[in-house]
């Protein structure tokens, strides 16, 4: 599946004011209204239209579904009666009973409410067909707008709708929640804290309620108090456990799924909970918890229920305060030990992590960071999968501070896989995830910088110093955590290997914490700068200096009248080779090289072309002519010498191919140290379908980088510490002959106009116009979004149509 780029590194947590525009058109809910009501035509939406599409990918309706507006379903419609309550939530023919909870925990919270649905709509003054709501996601809110057609069968809705039929505020929010998904149908089935965040931006904690604490009363009446939603639920599978902490959600048989216990409640249902109280019951205080069915019926039948005994005991006054009525309306009030004896989960999202926590509130610290695993390069499963574990993408956390009178330091880390509902029509399904967090070593254990990628050895040799408590098949994975100030590496992972998916870390803590990528997202690449030093535990590889001189400052050949045995054979290849011209032309390279290297029997090598060598001979050749003369081909022979070496040194398997996961380590001891997203790239253009790289695709990998590495120190400036390429608008433009590839090396690109008129039309990912520069290509084409030419992710877009 396609990843798209996003900026890496840790993202300021940001407050939500303004919700992004997310229609097609770029307009926002109001303009859209007021263009209708100009118009006198009621709003309909492209984007999500009224036909089956929006309902199901993977079957057919049962019944004629009939759209229908809610002015044709009643005669006085209401966008919100009386107030939005929890008894506005009733579940139809859709198995979203998750969200339904959801919807009315959220009930619960005014301010929380208003947020998700806007109160500048309605079905009077300035209607027009046209609603919108309001959902976060992945560390933004989004402005979802839709039509108000509805999906109904003989004039009654299918899916939810309130209790009072002339109201439809949750029946639109449902379907702004179908549309943000891709479906209704893409709404079947989830865990009730996936809503709660998405209309809360907050953070999940979840309980067993057979482990739960001693004072877990006082937390879930903490929670309701501090406007937390929570849900509750009897688990419909059972856990499938494993000795490395790993679980999945196995269902039970269909019988058992939401089948009813003697007691009135339904496993594998959401519930959602709405109060927590204690009554005075026979000379003691009794502990209550009231809870709600989204069904709008169907209700627990044991002590404390609606008709029970036990509410003779109980004064009119206090049971008015409780709101107690015998009414089958879902809501129910049981005894708190029952609570925890016939419930088995619940889930609290926390607006804020210290919810829970003592009475004075804390300003949280929040970080989010974005990333991908992609197969090949940076998915490579958990600590169990050691060869390819340390490939995953790591971000490094320094705890500076400890906490007010304590010795550690307290955060919470929340992994959440990206869009899995959405991608659930093309067979995506929930990924097992989570995560482990190691402690840095010192630089005594890595000499020369602390901006390294941890390799293999050092995760043999070094256990975790905390991890989520399980890996899991669920949207997030949550949890809590107190360390003594240091360093630290957190790694999030499948736990198998090889899976693809997005996803989001947020870092929450006490106290300023400080995190990045690791190493660092700007790429670095020090080909004609000296070598880099591997990061390893065991002996230091580096790359030799030699093989880093520029070919205009390599030394002279020996004289004649001095060569060795060795340079007097060389000699003689490239006298035969180059012929009376005693240059060397891309064919004649193209020649010797596939006549050498497919010799090789301890090497996997297909053929290189005409364009590999041109590539070549652009890198090597000093004097603008085209052809290598004897020093350029010799000082390149020097180069294939040593990355023919690199490459074995990395096949470790001695199958003649390398590893897309060993190719980190083999480009930084050539001198290019990437950062993740650049080398998910590299990977992509180059390892086939099993991830391995043949000789030739190395050979063409590192000449690229070396060719793209000389052109930005061309051109490169540095700003603080930081190096960039600066060109005008004219600089660019007489270059461009609107056909040949640009040329920029590897660093960021900034312009000094706001706009390119002609680099614009990029929006779905098509390649556009390509320029020459300083008459060198390194097959680069920038990949504008917006008007910002977005250069870390414009390296594979041009490697792609190579």
């Amino acid at each position: 599946m396609p990843y798209l780029y996003r900026a890496p590194g840790p993202q300021k947590h940001l407050v939500p004011k303004d919700a992004r525009i997310t229609h097609s058109s770029g307009q926002s809910f109001e303009q859209l209204r007021q263009e209708c009501v100009q118009k006198g035509i009621l709003f309909e939406d492209p984007d999500f239209p009224a036909n089956s599409s929006s309902l199901f990918y993977s079957e057919r309706p049962q019944i004629p579904f009939v759209w229908k507006r809610p002015g044709e379903i009643v005669k006085n419609p209401e966008f919100i009666l009386g107030g939005a309550t929890r008894t506005d939530i009733c579940q139809g023919e859709l198995g979203d009973c998750w969200l339904l909870a959801a919807i009315a925990s959220l009930t619960l919270n005014e301010k929380a409410l208003a947020r998700v649905v806007p109160q500048d709509q309605s079905f009077g003054p300035g209607y027009a067909g046209i609603f919108h709501f309001q959902f976060w996601q992945h560390s933004e809110w989004l402005d979802v707008v839709i039509d108000d057609r509805l999906p109904t069968f003989r004039d009654r809705l299918i899916f939810l709708y309130s209790a009072d039929h002339s109201e439809f505020w949750s029946a639109l929010l449902e379907k702004a929640y179908a549309k943000l998904n891709g479906s209704y149908e893409a709404l079947k089935g989830g865990s009730t804290i996936e809503a709660m965040e998405d209309f809360t931006g907050g953070v999940a904690e979840t309980f067993t309620t057979k482990e739960a604490p001693e004072n877990f009363y006082e937390i879930l009446e903490k929670a309701l108090k501090r406007g937390s939603l929570v849900g509750c639920s009897i688990d419909s599978w059972v856990w499938a456990g494993r000795e490395d902490l790993t679980y999945l959600m196995s269902p039970l048989n269909a019988a058992e799924s939401e089948a009813r216990t003697p007691f009135g409640l339904i496993k594998g249902h959401a519930y959602s909970v709405t109060g927590i109280d204690q009554v005075n019951f026979r000379g003691q205080k009794m502990e209550l918890i009231r809870v709600r069915n989204p069904w709008g019926q169907v209700e627990w039948n044991g002590s404390w229920s609606d008709s029970s005994s036990e509410w003779r005991s109980v004064g009119p006054a206090e049971q008015k305060r409780l709101c107690h009525m015998a009414l089958d309306d879902g809501e129910f009030w049981m005894a708190f030990r029952d609570f925890k004896a016939h419930f088995d989960k619940v889930e609290i999202c926390n607006l804020t992590p210290d919810a829970l926590e003592e009475d004075a509130l804390h300003k949280w610290e929040v970080t989010v960071h974005q990333g991908s695993w992609v197969r090949g390069s940076t998915a490579g499963g958990c600590r169990n999968f050691l060869d390819t574990f340390w490939t995953n993408p790591q971000i490094k956390l320094s705890l500076t501070e400890k906490d007010e009178g304590q010795e550690d330091c307290t955060f919470l880390v929340a992994l959440m896989q990206k869009d899995r509902r959405k991608l659930k029509r093309f067979g995506a399904d929930m990924l097992t995830i989570g995560y482990a967090i190691y402690q840095f070593p010192t630089c005594v254990q890595i000499p020369k910088t602390n901006d390294e990628h941890l390799n293999k050895d050092f995760f043999r040799y070094h256990a975790s110093q905390a991890r989520s408590k399980t890996f899991i098949n669920l949207r997030e994975v949550s949890d809590r955590f107190k360390l003594p100030p240091g360093e630290y590496i957190l790694i999030p992972s499948t736990f198998e290997p090889h899976q693809e998916a997005d996803f989001c870390l947020r870092i929450f803590s006490e106290k300023k914490a400080i995190t990045r990528n690791n190493p660092p997202s700007v790429d670095r690449m020090t080909g004609f700068n000296g070598p880099e030093t591997s990061n390893t535990s065991g002996p230091v590889r580096t790359a030799d200096p030699r093989e880093e001189v520029n070919p205009q400052e390599s030394q002279r050949p020996t004289p004649a009248g001095q060569e060795t045995e060795e340079e007097l054979q060389f000699r003689a290849l490239f006298d035969q080779i180059a012929g009376e011209d005693m240059e060397v032309t891309a064919e004649e390279l193209e020649y010797i090289l596939n006549a050498v290297l497919q010799k090789k029997k301890d090497l996997k090598f297909k053929k290189l072309s005409l364009i590999s060598c041109k590539n070549i001979i652009s890198l090597m050749d000093t004097s603008g002519n085209g052809k290598l003369e004897f020093k350029e081909f010799k000082v390149f022979w020097d180069k294939l010498k040593k990355w023919t070496n690199l490459f074995h040194q990395f096949d470790t398997d001695k199958s003649g191919t390398m590893s897309s996961y060993e190719l980190r380590t083999a480009l930084k001891a050539a001198g290019f140290q990437l950062g993740c997203h650049l080398l998910q790239l590299i990977v992509l253009r180059y390892a086939d379908e099993g991830l391995q790289l043949t000789f030739d695709d190395f050979l063409n990998c590192l000449v690229r980088l070396e060719n793209a590495s000389r052109v930005f120190q061309a051109l490169s400036t540095k700003d603080k510490d930081e190096e960039f390429i600066h060109l005008n608008i004219n600089e660019v433009c007489s270059k461009w002959d609107g056909t040949s590839p640009l040329c920029f090396g590897f660093g960021q690109f900034t312009c000094s106009v706001p706009q390119f008129p002609h680099l614009q039309r990029d929006q779905g990912l098509n390649l556009i116009p390509k320029v020459w520069f300083l008459k060198i290509s390194c097959n680069l084409a920038i990949y504008c979004v917006g008007s910002s030419p977005m250069f870390s992710y414009v390296y594979l877009r041009s490697l792609d149509t190579l």
